[in-house]
């Protein structure tokens, strides 16, 4: 049996559509919310034959990763978190480049040879690699209308994978993929009346009207920090809210903070878009946290450490 792994945001399921446009293969589904990033586990070592990861940390999930090698399951691998120590295996092939300026679905592009470019356009907008989408964008031929057609599709379907757990999200992350299946071109699902793409994006919009009212934290000349309630709505958009801000002011960084049932809070970061480094690395401080160079996270970040990360973060991107 092969399984297929994959992030529930963006960049995991474009990722994952990309290949089995290209290469359609028979396999079970494992993926939950953006930040349910330890799936590999999720793999039963004594049934699987061979399992594709894509968009989650090697990091995160070296146990199992080892788990599976030791037992000649052959895996395919592509990301661009951070990795730890990679195995030497003759069973591991990995496709991993932890550049601020690329994601998985943009790997996956190059690995396929621009077969499906466009959907590679629509997660790395989502993605918030506004640079490398519209690079692809302008080699594809797109006019800004279209442009910003697959921005918004990939910006619905990362704000999409944001939640406590699958019952926050508007679809699942593995019915979101089987029914993008039924799109190879991206512009069919957008021109599509009552379509998945009229529905995420009246969500989206209605769930940032109610963050842009946001109770402000702090704000200095390098870190501005959010707090949003612990509701539903508050943990889709915390993630798109946070690459909306960082956006809007390129040189700064960004925090959004989401309360949880504990009384913690989850954190969504963001390095200055002009200055894509460290997110991870400061992240990666707090117990349940890390992420990559340009944007990162922390699960669960006691209330009584809130001035340390702010004091950390602003000191690092003044």
């Amino acid at each position: 049996m092969h399984y297929d792994v994959f992030n529930g945001d963006a960049d995991g399921i474009i990722a994952l559509l990309q290949l089995r446009l290209a290469e359609p293969k028979v396999s079970k589904l494992i993926t939950g919310v953006k930040r349910d990033i330890q799936l590999l586990q999720q793999v039963p070592v004594n049934l699987a034959t061979s399992v594709t990861v894509l968009d989650i940390s090697m990091e995160k999930n070296i146990a199992a990763l080892a788990g599976l090698l030791a037992k000649k399951v052959e895996v395919f691998y592509v990301d661009h978190h951070r990795t730890g120590l990679v195995p030497n295996s003759e069973y591991l092939t990995e496709l991993i480049d932890t550049d601020a300026n690329t994601c998985t679905s943009l790997l996956v592009n190059q690995h396929l040879a621009g077969q499906y470019a466009l959907w590679a356009i629509v997660a790395a907008f989502g993605d918030n690699m506004l640079q490398a989408a519209e690079q692809l964008s302008q080699q594809a031929g797109l006019s800004a209308q279209e442009q910003a057609q697959l921005k918004a599709l990939g910006i619905y379907i990362n704000y999409n994978g944001y939640g406590r757990s699958v019952e926050d999200l508007h679809i699942a992350p593995d019915t979101l993929f089987n029914t993008l299946l039924n799109y190879p071109d991206p512009f069919t699902l957008v021109n599509e009346a009552d379509s998945i793409f009229t529905l995420l994006e009246q969500a989206y919009l209605s769930d940032m009207t109610q963050a842009k009212q946001a109770k402000v934290l702090h704000d200095d000349s390098a870190l501005q920090v959010i707090e949003l309630e612990d509701a539903a709505w508050s943990r889709r958009v915390s993630g798109v809210y946070g690459n909306e801000l960082a956006n809007l002011n390129p040189n700064k960084a960004h925090a959004v903070f989401t309360l949880n049932i504990d009384n913690t809070y989850t954190v969504s970061l963001r390095a200055p878009i002009n200055n894509k480094i460290g997110a991870g690395e400061l992240c990666a401080q707090f117990d349940t946290g890390g992420g990559r160079a340009a944007a990162a996270g922390i699960n669960e970040l006691p209330k009584e450490k809130l001035g340390k990360f702010i004091a950390l973060v602003s000191k690092y991107y003044q």
